[in-house]
């Protein structure tokens, strides 16, 4: 599933690409016809997103709310079009315009959606670490009174948004936490080097489209980035993730996996004793 990061990039382009136009929206798969017929045509205002969901905000109060789930896509052309593109796939949902045309395909949820409740979506959710107005204490008071494992509360959107289970088995790895210690056992101390990491990791994945979470090439992608350059990303960018049964390349001992939270965990049982 895309996590948050995906999301904020995707966001971020359909704003620049739609934003101050009005798109004819269609449905070529038909299961959103309904829907699309009541934004087409009204001033674009705006694209957002809060963790894993992604919003647009059409003229009249109405957005459409997106959620991508396992298998969605939604691509965006940036190519001029004096002509009608051709459909690829099943489309549900279409933007068009002369300069742009952006489909959605596979998506777990895709409907338009009134003010009221986009504000009772985003009650669920916990504090996305790429927003710069994110309160990680609201994250911590649930984090402390729960008794389930780190590892599942890490994954839980109402907990923390946007972070998914490659953020998850890295950053836990990175602190030397064990994924299997209870919520209200983990120090204040060990939950704010965890929110800081995610804080710090997440824009580089939003600057560079994959998940960098080896320091040493966090560290290349900073320079790079704070030089205006395209940063070069070798072809392993994890410590963890999907390494089962590999030696940790701190330790040697071997990468262990588990189903936690209905994904496969990646960690070390030697490295991750902190808790």
């Amino acid at each position: 599933m895309p996590e948050g990061h995906t999301l904020y990039a995707l966001a971020r382009d359909l704003h620049a690409a739609f934003a101050g136009t009005a798109p004819e929206v269609t449905s070529p798969q038909g299961r959103f016809a309904e829907g699309a017929a009541r934004v087409s045509g009204r001033p674009f205002l705006g694209a957002t997103s809060r963790g894993k969901h992604l919003f647009l905000e059409v003229d009249g109060e109405l957005w459409v709310h997106v959620h991508l789930g396992l298998i969605g896509t939604f691509t965006i052309d940036e190519r001029p079009w004096t002509a009608e593109v051709p459909v690829v796939g099943q489309v549900r949902m279409r933007l068009a315009t002369p300069e742009h045309v952006a489909d959605l395909r596979g998506p777990n949820l895709c409907a338009v959606v009134t003010p009221d409740e986009v504000a009772a979506v985003l009650a669920r959710l916990g504090p996305d670490p790429l927003r710069p107005d994110a309160d990680p204490d609201l994250a911590w008071r649930r984090i402390s009174r729960s008794a389930r494992t780190v590892g599942e509360l890490l994954m839980d959107q109402a907990v923390l948004a946007g972070v998914g289970n490659v953020y998850r088995s890295e950053v836990l790895f990175r602190h030397r936490l064990s994924p299997m210690t209870e919520g209200r056992r983990l120090r204040p101390a060990s939950w704010r080097l965890v929110w800081d990491d995610l804080v710090r990791l997440m824009p580089l994945g939003v600057a560079t489209g994959r998940i960098v979470t080896v320091e040493e090439q966090v560290l290349a992608v900073e320079a790079a980035l704070g030089r205006g350059e395209v940063p070069r990303l070798q072809e392993r960018t994890s410590y963890v993730y999907r390494r089962d049964g590999q030696p940790c390349e701190r330790c040697g001992s071997r990468i262990r996996t588990r189903v936690v939270a209905g994904r496969n965990l990646f960690w070390c049982g030697n490295c991750q004793r902190r808790r």
